[in-house]
């Protein structure tokens, strides 16, 4: 009878430990795009360069995540990366509205910020923000410092 109780309670810690992976999994995989957000409408933006951002990744303005990317493309006519994002419709941003590529922390995923504008009409769904500013890619920014300290010694 002891031996049938201790295999239960170690079954149950398996199946305990089990589900703690796969809500670790998920939540490091970001897939848990739909919690927190209700009815959302649909806005695009383009970048010259969207370095490691992913669909499903967070869009957060003043810290508070407002939405998702929904996907990714490329246009294959203006050679840059269209986003499209699924906002909260409780959030509505001014046209003129800064759009960004961020990063968290120094190595960490990349979402999408949005600066609200001071404009009084607002993005509507399906519009466009035009003001967008791309990733920072830390190769080209290691890059740039390594030539401009080259440049500095070169000329001395």
């Amino acid at each position: 009878m002891k031996r049938g109780m201790v295999d239960i309670l170690v079954g149950m810690f398996v199946l305990l430990g089990f589900a703690a992976l796969v809500f670790l999994a998920v939540r490091a995989g970001n897939m848990s795009s739909a919690v927190g957000l209700g009815d959302t409408y649909e806005v695009r933006a383009k970048f010259d360069n969207i370095g490691g951002l992913k669909p499903r990744s967070a869009v957060r303005s003043a810290g508070v995540v407002v939405g998702r990317v929904a996907s990714i493309t490329f246009d294959a006519r203006t050679y840059r990366a269209e986003v499209l994002l699924a906002l909260d419709e409780r959030y509505h941003f001014p046209r003129d509205s800064s759009v960004k590529i961020l990063t968290s922390g120094l190595l960490g995923d990349q979402y999408i910020g949005i600066e609200p504008g001071g404009e009084e009409k607002v993005v509507e769904a399906g519009g466009v923000f035009t003001r967008t500013q791309s990733a920072v890619v830390l190769e080209n920014v290691i890059g740039q410092i390594i030539y401009s300290r080259a440049a500095e010694g070169g000329s001395q």
